[in-house]
């Protein structure tokens, strides 16, 4: 078939804006209703459907649960069979059947009454058996598919789930969802990873610091350098406030420099004096802005403490490996 494939895409994904947008203009009262009901669960949210309404609402429930709404989904089919057990009072069971008539979904209200769940409706036909049963229902219908034959369910399914992103991100405004609450959520990702992660977390500290003391020769520094691989050293004062900085790039310049002796110099005449350095407790997506976020990029940052004492040294290595950059 000769078609013109870009004109394809951009009519779908027309049809998909246009249905999100018209959504957006119905929202009225209901909307309301229905967050308040959800802000007033005192269990879980159970979200319930089948085919792609159910995959929708899988997702639905896996957003929920990762803003602040304890959510879970269940399948319509498997409920009957078994899966109603982990329903209880106190929940709040959101059932999406786009036609409103989908006989699995349907066969779970009985049950939902007789526990005293309360039900909130997501169905784009609002004179539906589903609509008529819920406690709330929303609206989610399109006028057409973007499927040519107007049956795939396409843009049913996007208006469907912007309808739930806007629930969950009502809903997780209402709580106060902190960046700091939203990193306990997500520990093992990497959105988590950038907004709990801290240098005090990643550095190297302690006897794996390379440091040496402002008075040492530039040959004790390396040798001190080689042995911790960091490819750094700190270079402290008495109280072991960092002075400077000794990096690879500083002892290539020194052998531009210096013709003779290089190795008896001191480290002082050769190290970097007030490098970039960062502060102890903060967080690690901050190191990586600031060794990235400049003319010429730094591999390795010093971490000082509020005294300015070498606490430790941070190499962006270390925030790959830990899934932050």
């Amino acid at each position: 078939m000769d078609i013109d494939i870009l004109a394809e895409a951009r009519e779908v994904l027309g049809i998909e804006q246009a249905a999100i947008s018209r959504l957006a203009q119905r929202l009225d009262e209901k909307f309301v209703r229905a967050v308040t009901l959800l802000i007033g669960c005192r269990g879980k949210v159970v979200l319930s459907g089948l085919g792609k309404s159910g995959l929708v609402a899988r997702k639905i429930a896996a957003t929920l649960a990762s803003t602040g709404t304890p959510a879970i989904f269940l399948h319509s089919a498997e409920g009957p069979h078994g899966d109603l057990g982990l329903l209880v009072r106190g929940d709040v069971a959101v059932l999406v059947s786009n036609s409103g008539e989908t006989e699995e979904t349907l066969r779970l209200i009985p049950s939902l009454k007789r526990i005293g769940i309360p039900l909130l409706a997501l169905t784009g036909a609002p004179q539906s058996s589903l609509a008529q049963h819920a406690d709330v229902w929303l609206d989610v219908g399109v006028e057409r598919e973007a499927c040519p034959y107007n049956l795939t369910p396409t843009a049913s399914t996007t208006a469907l789930l912007s309808m739930g992103d806007a629930l969950a991100i009502v809903l997780m405004k209402l709580r106060g969802l902190k960046k700091e609450d939203f990193a306990f959520l997500h520990p093992g990702g990497s959105l988590g990873k950038r907004l709990f992660l801290k240098v005090d977390d990643l550095m190297h500290a302690n006897e794996k610091n390379a440091t040496v003391s402002v008075g040492a020769s530039l040959k004790a520094a390396i040798l001190e350098m080689t042995a911790k691989a960091l490819g750094a050293v700190c270079v402290v004062g008495p109280e072991g406030q960092l002075i400077g900085l000794l990096t690879d790039g500083d002892l290539r310049r020194a052998l531009e420099r210096f013709s003779s002796g290089l190795l008896e110099l001191p480290v002082s005449e050769v190290m970097t004096r007030r490098p970039v350095t960062i502060a102890l407790g903060t967080l690690a997506v901050e190191a990586l802005r600031q060794m990235e976020d400049r003319p010429s990029q730094i591999s390795v940052l010093p971490v000082v403490d509020a005294l300015g004492r070498a606490a430790g040294l941070l190499r962006i290595h270390d925030l790959v490996k830990a899934g932050v950059a």
